[in-house]
C-alpha cells in the first residue's frame, strides 16, 4: 500500500496518482506536480490515502507544493499564448501542406514546452513542423495525434440527447462498447443511429448494459409460453426498464403486463399441479378419518 492523492489536469481528464509527502491536501485543491512534461497545475480530486501498489503507474512523482495565487494566475495568462500557438501552426500546416487537423495546445506551467493535439486519417510526417515552431515560439513542441474518441472530447460538443458530451463532462476513462450491448437493450443495430459525434458507437450504452442483462435472466424469452390474468399467451417482448412482459393472447389481442403478473406455462402447470396435489390429499385424508370412524363405531 502506497499513500497518494488522486489529480486531475482537465475538466473530465483522467486522474493520476501523486506522492502528496507531509503536505494537507484536500479535495478541491490547486496543487503543482512534477509530470514528464515538467510542472503542471492541477486540482485534487481524490483526497490522501492508501491504494494498493498494483494501482501504482510506477515512479510516483510527488507533489511539488500547494499552488499559490501567482501560480494559478501564471497558468491562465498562459491561455492567450496557446490560442496564438495555435494559430501560428495553423498557418503553417497550411503552408506546409499538412492533412491533419489541429485541436488544442497546451503549455505546462512554466512555459519550457509546448504541447499540440492534432487528428490524422493517416501517418504525418511533422518534422519540419515542429522545427518551425520550435524556431519561432522559442519553446520545446510536442505532438500529439488523437483518435476520434479524444478529439471528441478535446473539441466537445452536443450528444443525441441535446446534452453536452459525457466524454467532455464527467467520462474520465472511455470504456470498451460494442454492438451486441446495443443488441442487449433492444437498440436499432444502425450504426448510424448508435454512433456518437466520434463515429464510434455511443459511450452510454454501458450505462445500462449490466441492468438490462441481469433482469433479461429474470424475464421469459420471446417465444415462450406463458399465464396471464387473461389466460394462455406467448411472448412478443420484454421490456426491462418497466419490468413488464408484452404478449399475444389466444384472441391475437397484445397486452402488456408487469412481470409479477406472468408466469411460465411450466411453473403454471407445475403449481397447478402442486394444487392438485394437495386437494388430492386433503381428500384423502377426509376419507381415511371416515373409515377409521366408522371401524370404531
Amino acid at each position: 500500500m502506497a499513500e497518494v492523492v488522486g489529480v486531475r489536469f482537465k475538466q473530465a481528464g483522467k486522474i493520476y496518482y501523486f506522492d502528496p509527502g507531509d503536505l494537507n491536501l484536500e479535495v478541491n485543491d490547486y496543487v503543482v506536480v512534477e509530470t514528464a512534461r515538467g510542472l503542471e497545475l492541477g486540482h485534487v480530486v481524490i483526497a490522501p490515502g492508501q491504494v494498493p501498489d498494483s494501482e501504482i503507474e510506477n515512479p510516483l512523482k510527488p507533489v511539488v507544493r500547494k499552488a499559490e495565487p501567482e501560480d494559478i494566475e501564471h497558468a491562465k495568462q498562459f491561455e492567450d499564448k496557446e490560442k496564438e500557438a495555435l494559430e501560428e501552426c495553423a498557418k503553417l500546416i497550411e503552408k506546409l501542406k499538412l492533412n491533419m487537423k489541429l485541436l488544442a495546445a497546451e503549455y505546462n506551467l512554466d512555459g519550457s514546452r509546448l504541447t499540440l493535439h492534432f487528428s490524422a486519417a493517416e501517418r504525418v510526417d511533422f518534422r519540419e513542423l515542429v522545427r518551425e515552431l520550435a524556431k519561432r515560439l522559442k519553446v520545446r513542441v510536442e505532438m500529439r495525434q488523437t483518435g476520434p474518441r479524444d478529439e471528441a472530447k478535446i473539441t466537445g460538443g452536443c450528444g443525441r440527447c441535446g446534452r453536452p458530451l459525457c466524454c467532455m463532462t464527467f467520462l474520465s476513462n472511455f470504456t470498451p462498447v460494442s454492438m451486441r450491448m446495443a443488441k442487449d437493450q433492444g437498440l436499432p443495430l444502425n450504426p448510424m443511429k448508435i454512433s456518437g459525434v466520434c463515429g464510434r458507437l455511443m459511450c452510454c450504452l454501458v450505462y445500462e448494459n449490466d441492468y438490462y442483462l441481469e433482469m433479461k435472466e429474470k424475464m421469459p424469452r420471446n417465444g415462450q409460453r406463458v399465464m396471464t390474468p387473461s389466460g394462455e399467451a406467448k411472448v412478443v417482448d420484454i421490456n426491462p426498464l418497466k419490468v413488464s412482459v408484452i404478449v399475444e393472447l389466444e384472441t391475437q389481442a397484445i397486452v402488456e403486463y408487469p412481470l409479477n403478473e406472468v408466469s411460465l406455462m411450466i411453473d403454471a402447470k407445475r403449481d397447478q399441479g402442486n394444487n392438485n396435489k394437495k386437494v388430492k390429499e386433503k381428500e384423502n385424508g377426509k376419507n381415511t378419518e371416515k373409515e377409521n370412524d366408522k371401524t370404531k363405531s
